[in-house]
């Protein structure tokens, strides 16, 4: 059985993901991630124990890049999640907050049920799919793939 793996990243505004720029994004994050740990697809989340978010997690190199990890039931959750949730009417203020985009921000790839995927590993999906396009290893909402068979 699989599960649907994703990374997001952003990147601060500021160069600095926590300071005062970004108070109204991190005031949400809370209602954000309980929205998310309430709804029944999703599996699992990158969190650290203090915050209750993956704010303190970092890619090397990428400072001020925000990072959003998660394992999801299938596309269908994720995407009522993304879409259709208070995550959307968090996001579309991301201007006020993010670096508008050179590259794709954000990966799907499918994992084995029960696998947690590191930020190192998620990092290297991003990373394929800015560097072959969307395939089984690492895909996109509008370009997607069936789980292995």
């Amino acid at each position: 059985m699989y599960h649907l793996a994703q990374l997001n990243v952003a990147t601060a505004l500021s160069g600095d993901a926590h300071d005062q720029t970004m108070a109204a994004f991190w005031d949400a994050v809370p209602r954000v991630n309980a929205q998310a740990d309430a709804d029944p697809g999703l599996i699992w989340r990158l969190q650290d124990e203090e915050t209750g978010n993956a704010g303190t997690f970092q890619i090397p190199g990428q400072e001020g890049m925000i990072v959003n990890l998660s394992v999801w039931a299938d596309v269908a959750a994720l995407h009522r999640f993304v879409f259709r949730s208070m995550h959307k009417d968090i996001m579309i203020r991301k201007d006020q907050w993010f670096a508008p985009p050179t590259a794709p921000t954000s990966v799907l790839w499918w994992v084995c049920a029960g696998h947690r995927p590191s930020v190192e590993e998620a990092w290297n999906r991003l990373l394929t799919l800015r560097q072959h396009g969307p395939s089984p290893q690492a895909f996109t909402f509008t370009n997607r793939f069936d789980p292995p068979a």
